[in-house]
């Protein structure tokens, strides 16, 4: 809503710069729409790289538990 209002302000005081903007919004996010999939698979492989490192002491920190009771 915030945006919004900015922008209609722009739009009040400079009425060609607000159109540009209106105009070259969509075409940005097309341009860094790439960059944000690298960024969720990398986040993705990183998660996953992490739970591999992590996984043999999560495995040590049950075993040293004992059983549990009721199971």
């Amino acid at each position: 809503m915030l945006t919004f209002i900015l922008w209609l302000i722009l739009l009040a005081l400079c009425w060609p710069l607000a159109l540009l903007a209106l105009l070259l919004y969509p075409l940005l996010w097309l341009l860094l729409l790439p960059f944000r999939l690298l960024g969720i698979a990398v986040g993705g492989v990183l998660a996953l790289l992490w739970t591999v490192v992590t996984l043999p002491a999560v495995i040590l920190r049950r075993l040293s538990r004992g059983p549990v009771a009721g199971t």
